[in-house]
C-alpha cells in the first residue's frame, strides 16, 4: 500500500507540471508479485494449465495431496456403475439398502457425478484454451484440447445420449443439445481437424504443451497416433447403425500417414507426468475402503481359458470360499451387483491386482488391434482379421508382462467356466473358444471377448462395447434387479439425465428436446442409444 500511495503522489505532482502522460496508473496499481492474464498467456501457463486440468478429468485422477476427493468422484461416477456393469469390478459393500446403480436402481447423485466428471469439469478449461488460442493463433494447443474434449465427452454421449456439443461456447443461458448422430459427425470433423493441425509437428518430431502434458510429455507423434485410434474407436461404434459412415472414418484413421497405436508404450494413460504422480482410484477403493473386488465374470473367462492374465488381474485369497484355479492358486471373485447382502460379505475375497502406482488407462494398443480385427472382419480391405486378432492377444500379454505360447493359447479348445462361490452360482457364459474360427458372428464374439479381457479395467469402454455388440456374455447380477422395469437380461442401457437438467422452465424445455432426440423418446435406463441396435 505504501508503494502505491507514494507513486500516486508522484503522479499527482507531475499533473501540475502537465506531465501526466509519463505516469502509468495501470503499472503503478499492479501487484508486482502477481501474474496477470496477459503474462500467463505469454508464458503459455494459461493454456498449459488448462491442458493438464482437462487430462485429469478424461477420467478423474488425483495425487496424494488431493486426499480422497477425486477418488470419491471416480467411485461414484464410474466404479459404482460402468466398472461393475462391464463385469470388471464387484463390491464388498452395498449402498441405499441395495437400491443402487449396481443393482440397476440409478441414484441421481451418482449419475450426476458421471455427467459432471465426464463433461462439465472439462468445459471451463476447454473454453480457456479456445479463447487463448484464438488470441495467439496457436492451433496446436487447441488441437490437443479438442482431442482431450472428445476423449471425455464421447463417454458422456455414450452414457446419456444427446449432449450439448456444436453450440458449446455460444453466449446463451441455455445451450441446446445435439442428436447423437450430429455429435458423432462433429466429433469426427473435430478429430480430423486436430490431427491435420498436429501432423506436421508429429512428422517433424516436435512437441506440444510438453511441460503440461501428463500423458505423452508433449510428443506430437504419440498424440496423432492416439487421435487416429480414438477416431477408429468412434468409427466402429457406428458399425451396426451407419455402415457407410463407420467405414469412411475407419479408412480415415487407418490410412493416415502417422497411423494408429501399435506398441505398448503408445498407451494413453495417467501415472506420472507434468510434475504430478497420480493415484489409482480403484486400488485405493480396494485397499483403503476395502470395497472394490475382482468379479466372477472375469474369473469365468480367464480361468476357463487358462489365461496367464489371471494372476495379473486379481490377487489370491485366503478365504475359505476361495476356488482353486488352473494355476494352482486360490482366488475368490465376487459376484456382480450390490444388494443389501453384500455389505462387508467379501472382505477376504480377491482384490484387483493394482497398486496406487498402477496407471489409469484411456486406451491401450491391444484395444486398437481388436478394433482393426473387427474392421477387417467387416471390410477385408482393412487387413487380415485373424492376424490382427492374434496380434491383439499378444499385445495384451506384453502390456500385462505375462508370457505364454500364443499357439497353445489359441488352439487349446478351452471355454469359459461356470462359477459357484459363497452361495452364488452362474452358468458357463459361452462355449466360445479362443481359436479364431467359425462364422463371422462367432468370430465377432471371440474378438469382443479378447478385447474385453485386454481393455481391463476400462469399464466405461467395456460397458459401451457390451451394449453395442452383446459380447461378452456376463454373469448376472446377484440378488436380482432393484428396479422392476430393468430386466436382468438387458441391464442398464443408458444413464438417465440428472434431475438438475429440468430445474427451471428453460432447462426443462431444453431437457424435453434432448429426450425427444432419443430414438425411443423416453428418459429411461432401458432406452437404447442410437448405436445400440442389435
Amino acid at each position: 500500500m505504501k508503494k502505491i500511495l507514494y507513486k500516486s503522489l508522484v503522479c499527482a505532482g507531475a499533473l501540475s507540471l502537465l506531465m501526466l502522460s509519463s505516469c502509468n496508473y495501470e503499472e503503478i496499481n499492479t501487484n508486482p508479485y502477481e501474474m496477470t492474464d496477459e503474462m500467463g498467456a505469454m508464458d503459455g501457463i494459461t493454456m498449459g494449465a488448462s491442458i493438464t486440468t482437462m487430462e485429469r478429468f478424461v477420467f478423474p485422477v488425483g495425487t496424494q495431496a488431493d486426499g480422497t476427493e477425486i477418488i470419491n468422484q471416480y467411485q461414484t461416477a464410474y466404479l459404482l456403475s460402468a466398472d461393475g456393469w462391464s463385469g470388471y469390478i464387484a463390491q464388498n459393500n452395498t449402498w441405499a439398502s441395495g437400491n443402487n446403480n449396481l443393482s440397476y436402481y440409478l441414484i441421481d447423485d451418482w449419475i450426476s457425478a458421471t455427467y459432471r466428471n465426464s463433461y462439465t469439469e472439462l468445459l471451463s478449461p476447454w473454453k480457456k484454451v479456445k479463447q487463448e488460442s484464438e488470441k495467439s493463433g496457436d492451433e496446436t494447443v487447441f488441437a490437443l484440447a479438442q482431442i482431450l474434449k472428445i476423449s471425455a465427452w464421447h463417454k458422456t454421449l455414450e452414457s446419456f445420449g444427446p449432449i450439448p456439443y456444436t453450440h458449446v461456447g455460444d453466449m446463451a443461458l441455455v445451450i441446446p443439445f445435439d442428436s447423437e448422430k450430429d455429435v458423432y459427425n462433429a466429433m469426427f470433423a473435430d478429430l480430423k481437424a486436430a490431427i491435420e493441425a498436429l501432423t506436421p509437428l508429429a512428422e517433424a518430431g516436435g512437441t506440444v504443451a510438453a511441460n503440461y502434458d501428463a500423458v505423452y510429455a508433449g510428443d506430437a507423434r504419440k498424440w496423432v497416433k492416439y487421435a487416429n485410434s480414438l477416431m477408429l474407436r468412434l468409427a466402429m461404434r457406428l458399425r451396426f447403425v451407419d455402415d457407410a459412415t463407420s467405414k469412411q472414418w475407419v479408412g480415415e484413421a487407418l490410412n493416415h500417414s502417422v497411423g494408429v497405436m501399435t506398441a505398448a508404450d503408445d498407451a494413453a494413460q495417467m501415472s506420472v507426468g507434468a510434475g504430478y504422480t497420480f493415484v489409482n482410484n480403484i486400488a485405493h477403493c480396494a485397499q483403503s475402503y476395502k470395497e472394490a473386488r475382482a468379479c466372477t465374470s472375469m474369473y469365468a473367462y480367464l480361468n476357463g481359458y487358462h489365461d496367464p492374465r489371471l494372476s495379473a488381474y486379481m490377487l489370491t485369497s485366503s478365504s475359505s470360499a476361495a476356488l482353486t484355479a488352473y494355476d494352482g492358486q486360490k482366488y475368490a471373485p465376487v459376484p456382480p451387483g450390490a444388494p443389501a447382502s453384500h455389505a462387508n460379505a467379501f472382505a477376504d475375497y480377491s482384490l484387483p491386482n493394482m497398486t496406487n502406482a498402477t496407471p489409469t488407462y484411456w486406451m491401450k494398443a491391444s484395444e486398437v488391434y481388436f478394433l482393426r480385427a473387427e474392421a477387417a472382419l467387416a471390410w477385408p480391405e482393412f487387413g487380415d482379421a485373424a492376424s490382427l486378432y492374434q496380434q491383439g492377444i499378444e499385445m495384451s500379454f506384453q502390456e500385462n508382462n505375462v508370457t505364454a505360447d500364443i499357439n497353445t493359447y489359441l488352439t487349446s479348445g478351452r471355454t469359459p467356466q461356470s462359477v459357484s462361490i459363497g452361495g452364488y452360482s452362474a452358468q458357463q457364459p459361452t462355449t466360445a473358444t479362443t481359436e479364431f474360427s467359425g462364422t463371422d458372428e462367432e468370430k465377432l464374439e471371440k474378438i469382443m471377448i479378447q478385447k474385453w479381457i485386454a481393455m481391463y479395467p476400462n469399464g466405461q469402454e467395456a460397458w459401451t462395447e457390451w451394449r453395442r455388440t452383446g459380447y461378452p456374455k456376463l454373469n448376472p447380477i446377484d440378488g436380482g434387479s432393484a428396479d422392476p422395469d430393468v430386466p436382468l437380461t438387458t441391464g442398464i442401457r443408458r444413464m438417465i439425465y440428472p434431475q438438475s437438467f429440468r430445474q427451471s422452465a428453460e432447462d426443462a424445455a431444453n431437457y424435453d428436446e434432448a429426450v425427444g432426440m432419443l430414438k425411443e423418446g423416453l428418459d429411461e435406463p432401458t432406452s437404447r442409444l442410437w448405436w445400440d441396435c442389435r
